[in-house]
């Protein structure tokens, strides 16, 4: 009897270490079939997540993004910027994309790139410091330009005249759906009455190109906005902690576009002019006397000084009311990042050397040392 028991417990215990082993093995079966598909699952993913990053962002895309690239900027820091500005999906498969394909020697440069483009065309783009498809039309705005300067621009270069641009930028619906567009940068200051045109230095100095035959005033004016919009969100630090509006910074960088040679010192200049601001005393800057009568003159007259206007600085203290141009990225730069001075004078000679002074007597002696030749 005991035999035959141990037997049966012998048994017994065969029968559950299979029934146990026939649990194991399910389970196994069925972890190992879970990590399959997931891999499967992660691998048909992974595939269509690069294919997708390899293609463009939009095919169909008609948008023209300016993207600068800094010099010494290494493949890393030029994916991270694509893909910051739209022009991207991803810029790690951008990345490896290019060393895959042994792209190198990028160009730092300004780009107008499109969202349409292909990364080959992207990466010929870096690769020349061109754009890689030729624009049907590219605009060129100087530094220091005035809307009406600007207005025979365009005149010359689209089908569109001086007034049909002065009658869109000065359009009071134009104007509200831009500043609805750019809240930031647009605000209720350009609708004083003081000011001759509201938009007036709100217009990037730039190289804007264009894609397609059939361009519209929108599609000329607004990316010169856009970049406007751009280039100040990159110092709205530096504008709080002058305790300036946008408004105020690019009427403030307007008068040093206007006062600037070659030479130079826009700092320095910016410092006289804060200088001035400090004590209550005008500007006393040309360029507004030039604005104020409406058009150039080779030699501010002293009759030209009393002329009756709000952006007479000479007449009235403080900054005008508005952009007497557009300014550039360096007098923007000047504005917000002065010299620190004492100085309440300047003057630039014929060779456009400028040469300042703390007082009015030392104004003189610089004025008959360098202009008058004595």
């Amino acid at each position: 009897m005991e035999q035959e028991q141990k037997k049966n417990e012998i048994m017994d215990k065969v029968k559950l270490r299979k029934q146990e082993g026939k649990v194991v093995r399910r389970i196994v079966t069925t972890v190992t079939l879970i990590i399959l598909t997931l891999i499967v699952v992660v691998g048909l993913s992974g595939t269509l997540f690069v294919k997708s990053a390899l293609q463009p962002v939009d095919p169909q895309s008609e948008e023209q993004i300016q993207v600068e690239i800094p010099m010494g900027s290494g493949l890393s820091t030029i994916s991270k910027i694509l893909e910051e500005h739209g022009i991207i999906k991803n810029a790690t498969i951008f990345k490896y994309y290019a060393k895959f394909n042994n792209q190198s020697n990028f160009q730092a440069g300004n780009y107008t790139m499109s969202p349409s483009m292909t990364l080959d065309e992207i990466l010929e783009s870096l690769k020349t410091g061109k754009v890689y498809r030729e624009p049907v039309l590219a605009i060129t705005i100087p530094e220091g330009l005035t809307l009406e300067q600007i207005a025979n621009i365009i005149e010359k270069k689209t089908k569109y005249s001086k007034e049909q641009f002065m009658e869109k930028v000065n359009s009071e619906e134009f104007i509200h759906s831009m500043m609805a567009s750019y809240p930031e940068l647009i605000t209720e200051e350009v609708l004083d009455s003081n000011i001759r045109y509201p938009l007036e230095g709100y217009l990037f100095p730039a190289t804007y190109a264009f894609y397609e035959e059939d361009v519209t005033l929108d599609d000329i004016i607004i990316p010169m906005i856009k970049k406007t919009n751009d280039v100040i969100n990159e110092y709205q630090a530096l504008i709080a902690e002058k305790e300036m509006t946008v408004h105020e910074l690019l009427t403030f960088a307007s008068l040093l576009e206007e006062e600037a040679t070659e030479k130079t010192d826009r700092e320095t200049i910016a410092s006289v002019f804060y200088n001035r601001l400090e004590i209550g005393m005008p500007l006393q800057t040309d360029p507004t006397v030039l604005y104020a009568l409406g058009g150039h003159k080779e030699r501010v007259l002293y009759e030209d000084l009393e002329v009756q206007s709000p952006y007479n600085t000479y007449v009235n203290p403080g900054l005008p009311p508005g952009p007497i141009a557009n300014a550039g990225v360096v007098s923007i730069e000047a504005t917000l990042n002065p010299t620190d001075t004492d100085y309440l004078y300047f003057l630039a000679d014929k060779e456009g050397n400028n040469h300042f002074a703390k007082s009015y007597d030392e104004h003189l002696q610089n004025k008959s040392l360098y202009l008058n030749n004595k």
